[in-house]
């Protein structure tokens, strides 16, 4: 009972916080996915140290996530965005040289997991910062808000509708708990939520708005997946444990780090907007 308590406590308070930060303007919502940002690329790093003990740099990981999300973050503020990227790209080449100049340690591990640091982890909250100016040049917070809605009334959904009538299961190689019955209802409850929300923010039209759940649904799930997979790899639960009762910032943000990409695509193929 005691860590049912906790883990509602944790959920409540990272759910008012991400709410917060989101909602109140473009600089927590900077701030929060900024901090976010490095806390999971940092863990990502860790595990893989830990796993495949490899030596690339951490400090060069986290700050080359940092870097990218700020440039995402302002680059509708500068003449030549471009220009803003550069510095990162140079990061990433000294990074891949610097592995020519050390001793120990496998450079192909370390080439290939830091890029999987900034590709897995880093990028898809960099692509937040594309999301806020989804309509206008103002920052609107609705798009991105709608993914996190969309996954909660998923898992949400998938976990009543499972627990009830769940018997088939999804993949039960990777996640022996999850059933198709509870993904399918997961599913219904995200477009339930997206039918409500297009009553309110007109921007997508209705079946747009839906698809857009549909995609956060499948894209999400995937994303859950794909971390359950390389946890059962590395022999671990959770991914960290700095939020109580729910494991590190990878487990809260696992779905999302293939959901956030996969909405962009959506809606650069709706010709919604321009992605750069």
């Amino acid at each position: 009972m005691k860590k049912f308590l906790i883990r509602v406590a944790t959920g409540l308070v990272f759910a008012a916080l991400l709410l917060f930060a989101i909602l109140y303007n473009n600089l927590t919502f900077g701030l929060l996915f900024a901090l976010v940002t490095c806390l999971a690329v940092n863990e990502f790093c860790n595990l893989v140290h830990e796993y495949k003990k490899t030596t690339f740099s951490t400090v060069i990981a986290v700050a080359g996530g940092l870097y990218l999300f700020a440039a995402f973050f302002f680059k509708d503020k500068v003449t030549v965005p471009f220009m803003l990227f550069v510095p990162y790209l140079a990061l990433v080449v000294y990074n891949f040289v610097r592995e020519l100049y050390k001793k120990g340690g496998s450079p192909l591990d370390n080439f290939a997991y830091f890029a999987l640091s900034q590709l897995y982890v880093a990028l898809p909250f960099a692509l937040l910062n594309i999301l806020t100016t989804f309509g206008a040049g103002n920052y609107n917070y609705m798009i991105p808000l709608s993914i996190f809605i969309f996954l909660w009334c998923s898992d949400s959904g998938a976990y009543c509708v499972g627990s009830c009538i769940g018997k088939h299961r999804l993949f039960e190689r990777i996640s022996p708990k999850k059933s198709w019955e509870g993904s399918i209802g997961g599913g219904v409850v995200a477009l339930i939520a997206a039918y409500v929300i297009s009553l309110f923010y007109p921007a997508l039209g209705t079946l747009q708005w839906m698809g857009m759940a549909a995609v956060v649904v499948v894209a999400g799930t995937w994303g859950d997946l794909i971390e359950s997979c390389m946890k059962r790899e590395m022999g671990i639960k959770d991914s960290g444990n700095i939020l109580p009762g729910h494991g590190g910032i990878l487990d809260r943000f696992d779905s999302a780090l293939l959901a956030i990409p996969s909405v962009v695509i959506y809606l650069y193929l709706l010709g919604a907007f321009n992605v750069l």
